[in-house]
């Protein structure tokens, strides 16, 4: 799926994605950022999306949010200020395969369901992994695929429709683990049904 497609694919769901997607997967988004609010400091959420997380976060954290696509953000945008939140500090249009910050500027990242989404997740994590500080949380939540199962078949026969539905249903966990940098912490399943998972990562 190469990157215009991402951004028409999520012009076509910006409208409706809170109701849909974003109403599925907030559980686990709620979970990802009680997380990240144990700690202190910078945050960036990479994939921010429509913001259905921004509200989550604890007041004392200084949140940053990037996304490809401007539909998405302008969701974010009114909902930062129609919320009033004043944490969040920037919302920012980027490509998060090159993310115009500075190495080890941010003590924790988020990445919820949007590495399925990017092309070259590799070099996502990557970009990731050179932006957040050493000793910093990296906290992601996707969905990856099954090996077995009905729901394995399903993932396969969906697969071709990438760059229609805007995501990679046959996405291998293994692809998000390669950055030697990052080491696993924790790894769960999340709802609905265990479809999720989330991981935790620590910069080294």
């Amino acid at each position: 799926m190469d990157i215009e497609a991402v951004g028409t694919a999520y012009a076509r769901w910006a409208p409706v994605y809170d109701q849909t997607f974003g109403a599925v997967t907030q559980a686990g988004r709620k979970g990802a950022v009680g997380l990240i609010n144990d700690g202190a400091g910078s945050v960036l959420e990479v994939g921010v999306g429509t913001g259905l997380a921004l509200e989550h976060y604890a007041p004392h954290l200084k949140v940053t949010g990037v996304d490809f696509s401007e539909d998405m953000l302008d969701k974010a945008r009114t909902r930062v200020t129609e919320k009033g939140l004043a944490h969040v500090e920037a919302l920012r249009q980027m490509d998060a395969r090159a993310m115009d910050f500075p190495d080890g500027h941010f003590d924790s990242v988020a990445a919820m369901h949007v590495l399925s989404v990017v092309p070259e997740p590799e070099q996502v994590m990557s970009e990731i992994a050179r932006v957040c500080k050493p000793g910093g949380k990296v906290v992601i939540t996707n969905h990856f695929q099954r090996d077995t199962g009905a729901l394995a078949a399903i993932e396969k026969v969906a697969a071709p429709l990438s760059n229609l539905l805007g995501w990679h249903s046959d996405f291998a966990i293994e692809r998000v683990l390669q950055d030697d940098r990052l080491v696993v912490e924790h790894r769960r399943s999340l709802p609905p049904m265990g479809m999720m998972t989330l991981l935790v990562l620590r910069k080294i």
